[in-house]
């Protein structure tokens, strides 16, 4: 397999398909609670930064941080390994699907620690859930083998803080975030390459794996054997794929 590419390879194009989802953002201003001021980190184009907090932005990737709209809170690119504040610069860090991409997952938690007096809110996935998702069950394998090692565990991001608890985010069915799960009940959505060109985990396979899971996956939903197998989602409104939100504390 080749390396995920940089985010300002795929990165592009990002607006139109990732925007932040209702439901999973109030579960993330539940879990920041009464923070003031907050640290984005791996913020790419901003989706979960709430206008009633002061909020500073980071990433590493120009190509994302071009991309946010007029009037997003100020950013600034940086490595999560190197976060360029202060010690106990915010109420609250947040990071939000992005320590996968990181290079030294113990170095950012323990930077998320450093610059936040209160806790650190981080929405992950949880490799335990290898099993849940019948895009990677059954069609592309080849996403999960590569999460599985790059998603950390969740014990591994509880050993950085204390009395940590992990809730989970159910995506919903309309799931307006167009992230690997986000359509798991819109099937045809994965056929689509605007859609895929927002998910790292299309990236970072080789073209002709891609197509080989697509092609089955168009020709099972044409004859009707997805629908066969899959059809009992269409009466959930929401599925538990295994994303978790952790609130940690940092004081």
């Amino acid at each position: 397999m080749r390396p995920v590419p940089a985010y300002d390879e795929i990165g592009r194009g990002y607006p139109p398909t990732r925007r932040p989802d209702p439901r999973i953002a109030a579960a993330i201003a539940a879990a920041l609670g009464d923070a003031r001021s907050v640290v984005d980190v791996g913020a790419g184009t901003g989706s979960y930064e709430s206008g009633d907090r002061r909020c500073v932005a980071v990433d590493a990737s120009g190509a994302m941080l071009r991309q946010r709209r007029p009037g997003a809170a100020p950013a600034v690119q940086a490595a999560a390994e190197r976060l360029p504040f202060p010690d106990g610069a915010f109420d609250a860090a947040l990071a939000v699907l992005t320590l996968h991409h990181w290079d030294d997952r113990a170095a950012g938690l323990a930077e998320m620690r450093r610059v936040a007096r209160r806790r650190a809110v981080v929405l992950t996935w949880d490799p335990a859930a290898r099993d849940a998702f019948w895009l990677t069950a059954d069609y592309l394998p080849q996403i999960v083998e590569l999460d599985v090692g790059r998603f950390p565990p969740l014990a591994e991001i509880a050993r950085a803080f204390t009395g940590a608890r992990a809730e989970p985010v159910l995506v919903p069915h309309d799931c307006q975030d167009g992230f690997l799960g986000a359509f798991w009940r819109r099937p045809e959505a994965y056929l689509v390459p605007a859609v895929r060109r927002a998910m790292s985990g299309f990236a970072q396979l080789p073209p002709g794996v891609v197509d080989e899971g697509l092609a089955r996956l168009e020709d099972d939903l044409r004859s009707g054997r997805w629908h066969a197998r899959h059809g009992d989602l269409a009466g959930r409104d929401a599925a538990d794929l295994g994303y978790r939100l952790l609130v940690l504390d940092t004081r």
